[in-house]
């Protein structure tokens, strides 16, 4: 059964050495089934972004590590929460530095590809958020935060090396 509360408040956030909020998220994906064998990602893969709570903007979950889970577990549960998706952890894109928008404090964040297996009807979250699949390539136009873009350049970088081995394993 999945909770349709998101968790709030602070209490048990988790911080770096340097006293930096602890952010973990994840960049939903999913194959297009029509275009499995493309070699062009953009056209095979879609990824999901969700908007702020504002509404305007584009990103892909994520949020506050809590210190009642593990690392996987907190990307999970962001996807779930802001986006309505659940599906399989992968191994880490990477951490980045950021300054927050909102608050007056640099936090890190740490991603994580989410190969989505599920999409949920009712979520958390999903009267403060849209979500959308979209291309690769409107990701990259529309997601404005750096580190995010770097994260899904990582992401299609390991795809498309994932990809071409398997080509080679089966020939």
């Amino acid at each position: 059964m999945v909770s349709l509360v998101s968790r709030q408040g602070r209490q048990l956030q988790r911080y770096n050495r340097s006293g930096c909020r602890l952010v973990v998220g994840c960049i939903p994906y999913k194959f297009i089934i029509d275009k499995p064998c493309s070699d062009d990602l953009d056209q095979a893969v879609e990824v999901l972004v969700i908007s702020s709570q504002k509404g305007y903007g584009m990103m892909f979950p994520k949020g506050g590590w809590e210190t009642d889970e593990t690392i996987k577990q907190g990307a999970s549960r962001e996807a779930l929460e802001e986006a309505g998706v659940q599906g399989t952890v992968e191994r880490r894109l990477g951490r980045w530095k950021y300054k927050s928008k909102t608050h007056d404090a640099f936090y890190e964040g740490i991603m994580f590809p989410l190969n989505v297996t599920d999409v949920l009807v009712d979520w958390p979250e999903m009267d403060v958020r849209k979500r959308r699949w979209v291309t690769v390539a409107e990701a990259r136009e529309g997601c404005k935060p750096l580190w995010m873009k770097e994260a899904l350049e990582r992401l299609v970088t390991r795809l498309a090396n994932s990809s071409r081995n398997r080509t080679i394993s089966a020939a």
